[in-house]
C-alpha cells in the first residue's frame, strides 16, 4: 500500500461543486487517493465523492471537480 493511501485534502471539501466530466454539482464530500485497478496490479489516483441533491453520492477524479458557478 503506497505511503500516500488516505484522504485528500482539498479546499473545496464539504462546498457546492461541479463534476466537470458530467455536469453534476452537489457538496465535495471526500477526497480519497485509492486503488481503483480490478487486477493484481495496483493502480491509484485520487477520487472525489460528491454528494448531489438527492442524497446519492457519485465519484470522479479529483482533478475533474471545480466549484459551482464557474
Amino acid at each position: 500500500m503506497p505511503e500516500a493511501y488516505g484522504y485528500v485534502q482539498h479546499p473545496l471539501l464539504r462546498r457546492r461543486v461541479r463534476d466537470i466530466a458530467s455536469g453534476v454539482e452537489g457538496e465535495l464530500m471526500a477526497g480519497v487517493n485509492e486503488n481503483v485497478s480490478a487486477t493484481a496490479i495496483e493502480r491509484w489516483a485520487e477520487i472525489a465523492y460528491i454528494r448531489g441533491a438527492n442524497g446519492r453520492e457519485i465519484s470522479t477524479a479529483v482533478s475533474n471537480i471545480a466549484a459551482a458557478g464557474q
